[in-house]
């Protein structure tokens, strides 16, 4: 499908707010981009979209932190579920993601992992969001941390198994969220960055000086910030003040104002700055449904006034979408919606190594972006050139 888009409002460029353009997209990328009144008349033919003067033409967002939506979660590991999820996003701008599993049973970690690979293989299709990978959130982490990751499964980071667990997933696991304080986690972190895989500290007890050494490591990412973590004290940082510290590390946020009061989400901005924080949602497969019992990781989560809680409070994920995550940044931290764009879209695509594809809306790259009102809600998604997404 050859797309004609024409926009007489603005749009957010790689390198520019521009307005009054037209986007060509031709065999899923953007081929040319001018302005609106210099068409060129061999592009007349192509299927045209028109935008209303009042919306917004943004990247697609990349969500590198989510379990599931719409009924589906990346632990049912069939094509099936991924699907599901890769066709709920789009509605929230999201035009790719990775799919993140939970601390689990090895054989359904492993399912799972092989599941993501032959997906990626056989059903990425255009015209939904694209499974970037996988974000393996457990089991190497701390159980002093833990969260609501089953503590049963939890184990110390194991590079043989890791291997394995690389091998099923045809190298598809692209992000691991680790606690290098534990036994070999020094050694975990540093095979990783050695092998292009990024390490995120998270669900870690570590204390100042073991970030360090993670960072030396190679660590690259927080996974979200201040959840999951030894906080903050004025005689020790932890892991949420390191992350403040330490430029190496990129750090998830997960803006809902539930995870994190609005007041510290603009904390982190203010010292972080736009280019060192991403914005995620760390959903669950209750997104996109109403409230009631839910399943992660096989727990039963209470889903309610916009909350996923286990049985004894503990916060079990989002129903946030990435469009709110959006909307509550620029109103929480009162940025502009070029920065929220940079966490969304572009910070992500560079750590995840692919903003030579995603990440930004230039000629040459994959034709994924989203169509905002002035209220940040999604009216339009196109992923890969072919309409995700249409409001109504």
């Amino acid at each position: 499908m050859n797309l004609l888009i024409m926009i007489p409002g603005t749009a957010i460029l790689e390198k520019e707010i521009a307005e009054a353009i037209y986007i060509y997209i031709e065999n899923g990328k953007i081929q040319e981009i001018g302005p609106i009144n210099e068409v060129p008349s061999r592009f007349q033919d192509a299927d045209k979209i028109e935008i209303p003067i009042e919306q917004t033409v943004v990247p697609g967002f990349i969500d590198v932190h989510i379990h599931g939506a719409a009924g589906a979660d990346t632990m049912d590991a069939t094509p099936e579920a991924l699907t599901t999820v890769a066709k709920a996003l789009p509605a929230e701008g999201t035009t790719s993601f990775l799919a993140t599993t939970i601390t689990q049973k090895h054989e359904n970690i492993e399912k799972a992992l092989a599941n993501v690979a032959d997906y990626c293989s056989k059903e990425n299709d255009p015209g939904k969001a694209e499974v970037l990978g996988v974000h393996l959130e457990g089991p190497f982490i701390n159980v002093k941390r833990a969260g609501a990751q089953p503590k049963e499964y939890i184990i110390d980071p194991d590079i043989e198994l890791f291997q394995r667990w690389q091998q099923l997933a045809a190298g598809k696991i692209k992000l691991v969220t680790v606690a290098p304080e534990l036994e070999n986690g020094t050694d975990f972190v540093r095979y990783l960055d050695e092998n292009g895989v990024i390490a995120s500290i998270g669900h870690s007890d570590a204390i100042y000086e073991e970030v360090e050494t993670a960072v030396k490591a190679g660590a690259k990412q927080v996974t979200h910030l201040f959840n999951g973590m030894r906080g903050i004290h004025h005689r020790e940082p932890g892991v949420a003040g390191s992350a403040l510290l330490f430029k190496e590390l990129m750090v998830e946020l997960i803006a809902d104002g539930i995870h994190v009061r609005p007041e510290i989400i603009k904390l982190v901005i203010d010292s972080k700055g736009a280019d060192g924080m991403i914005l995620i949602t760390d959903a669950m497969r209750a997104k996109c449904l109403k409230s009631g019992i839910y399943d992660l990781g096989g727990q039963d989560v209470s889903v309610a006034d916009g909350r996923a809680l286990l049985a004894d409070g503990t916060l079990a994920g989002s129903i946030l979408k990435m469009n709110d995550s959006l909307k509550n940044t620029i109103e929480f931290a009162r940025v502009s919606l070029v920065n929220a764009v940079q966490m969304a879209s572009v910070n992500p695509a560079k750590q995840l190594n692919v903003f030579d594809r995603k990440g930004s809306i230039a000629p040459g790259k994959d034709a994924d972006f989203t169509i905002l009102t002035n209220n940040y809600q999604v009216d339009l998604t196109i992923c890969r050139g072919e309409i995700a997404y249409k409001r109504g």
